[in-house]
């Protein structure tokens, strides 16, 4: 008997991701860009405000914008990226392009790549943690972050 409500629940879990990963869906959400590490700044934290359209079944096109705040300088970031979400658990990668500008006068441009899960707490509202690799074309080893991201989306 626990072997079929597991399996009743397992399918209602992967028809209910399907729906939400259809072409037109819209998203909005914002995340914590906190706990990520780098040689240069030690730890960082920040916010971030999403935005996002489904031109396709599982592709999403992906934009930005963020504030970082290091013990050294704060950081205002744009960006843009193409997600591809795997229908039947929710797991999204990512990768883009960015444009970061420090209180310190640097610019950056960075590529980052994410992956990430979409977890459904109702048919619109998501928790996302994701783990991404900011790569730093500035400076390489000193300005790519490696961090964790937990948000809160809205699919419409």
């Amino acid at each position: 008997m626990k072997k079929i409500v597991s399996l009743f629940l397992l399918l209602f879990l992967v028809t209910t991701a399907k729906a939400q990963f259809k072409e037109g869906t819209k998203y909005v959400g914002t995340s914590f860009t906190g706990l990520s590490y780098n040689s240069n700044e030690h730890l960082r934290f920040g916010v971030q405000a999403d935005a996002g359209y489904f031109f396709a079944d599982s592709w999403m096109l992906h934009a930005n914008v963020g504030f970082e705040h290091t013990r050294k300088y704060n950081a205002l970031s744009l960006g843009a990226s193409l997600r591809y979400y795997i229908l039947q658990n929710g797991l999204y990668l990512s990768a883009g392009g960015g444009f970061e500008h420090t209180s310190t006068g640097n610019n950056d441009i960075v590529v980052p790549l994410e992956v990430g899960y979409t977890f459904y707490l109702n048919h619109y509202v998501a928790v996302e943690p994701a783990l991404y690799y900011k790569i730093s074309l500035n400076d390489f080893s000193r300005g790519s972050t490696i961090g964790l991201r937990i948000g809160l989306g809205y699919y419409f």
